[in-house]
């Protein structure tokens, strides 16, 4: 028992310096988090007392959230439309329709939630999860620029995420990473003060402290460790070994995206020549280095773009994935889509401005 001069210290919860809020109140917590996700239905069932409270850390594809209610509730979304919900109970457990999935989420199996599919879902008494959020539109583009996949249709995951397997292991390895990173982190700007994001906006107000490279890892992982409709297109491509130079130069090209690079800077970094580079890139690939690079920047300055915010402009978004050459960029870019990267910005206006 405590001493007489202890005090009660309540249990440590994940994210906590980055709470959003803490209510009793059920009304206060559906309006809250509606605006992180989506707007939803929020019920209590029986009587346990409703003690909600919600931590979110935003990112630009990906965000990282904790969640819990106390009670056992009711949550109806429908269809999250624009983003993937990972759900990874830390205690409890849930009960999860998502079309004609119906599964227990638990300690040992996280929910996926497709947002083309509806959803409704009951959280245990005491059930408390850590959520990523993952952009619909960022998943399918780093499915086909980064794993080989070719598809414009949705990816559909398939029942229960198992923790237990190795892949599995290795995602929720990767998650209790970046929450202890988070609450590490000493910036300013991701105090809890900070304002809300926009509703659906996975990227409204992005943390440097889940970086491009992170995003691409989870997204990797998530695509990796659960079954979905693609599962097969996916091992097809990764079988085939790609050797560890081009896997490190990979990596370095994808860390270093914002600021120029060059093919012996690449190659130093992977240890091997420039021109065993070439041949590794052309062989495993089927691309130069350089042109790879340029893919990935397109790529990322395409997903910038669609987003339509009103303080972008071509020249900012170009420049900030290192393409600093405007004209070559808008040529490569209207090969690849099109249109050119300015007809793209005022169609992502256009399109937000109507809906």
């Amino acid at each position: 028992m405590p001493g007489p001069q202890e005090t009660f210290r309540e249990p440590a919860v994940p994210l906590a310096r980055f709470a959003r809020f803490r209510t009793h109140d059920l009304d206060e917590a559906r309006e809250a988090v509606g605006r992180i996700f989506c707007p939803h239905q929020l019920n209590t069932i029986g009587k346990a007392p409703f003690q909600a409270r919600h931590h979110h850390v935003p990112g630009e594809r990906v965000s990282l959230n904790y969640i819990e209610y106390g009670a056992k509730t009711q949550i109806v979304p429908g269809c999250l439309d624009q983003f993937y919900l990972v759900q990874i109970p830390v205690s409890g457990s849930a009960a999860i329709v998502n079309g004609a999935d119906r599964y227990t989420s638990d300690a040992g199996r996280a929910a996926v939630l497709n947002p083309h599919r509806e959803t409704t879902m009951i959280w245990e008494e005491g059930c408390k999860q850590l959520l990523l959020q993952i952009s619909r539109r960022a998943l399918t583009a780093h499915a086909n620029a980064n794993l080989g996949l070719t598809t414009d249709q949705p990816i559909a995951f398939e029942g229960a995420l198992d923790l237990t397997s190795a892949a599995g292991t290795r995602l929720l390895r990767l998650v209790h990473l970046l929450v202890a990173d988070a609450e590490q982190a000493r910036d300013p700007a991701l105090s809890p003060s900070a304002p809300f994001p926009a509703p659906s906006a996975v990227s409204a107000n992005p943390s440097p402290l889940l970086t491009h490279y992170m995003e691409n890892t989870v997204m990797t992982g998530l695509l990796e460790a659960h079954r979905h409709n693609y599962s097969g297109q996916l091992r097809r491509v990764t079988s085939s070994v790609i050797p560890g130079h081009v896997r490190r130069a990979q990596a370095y090209m994808l860390a270093n995206l914002d600021r120029p690079l060059d093919i012996d800077e690449i190659a130093a970094y992977a240890g091997v020549s420039a021109r065993n580079l070439q041949l590794g890139f052309k062989r495993f690939l089927s691309m130069a280095p350089m042109a790879y690079l340029r893919d990935i920047r397109l790529q990322r300055a395409h997903e910038d773009l669609l987003q339509g915010r009103r303080e972008a402009s071509v020249t900012e978004v170009a420049e900030r994935w290192g393409m600093t050459h405007l004209g070559r960029f808008s040529q490569y870019y209207k090969t690849r889509y099109g249109c050119t990267p300015q007809e793209t910005l005022k169609n992502a206006r256009a399109r937000d401005f109507l809906g």
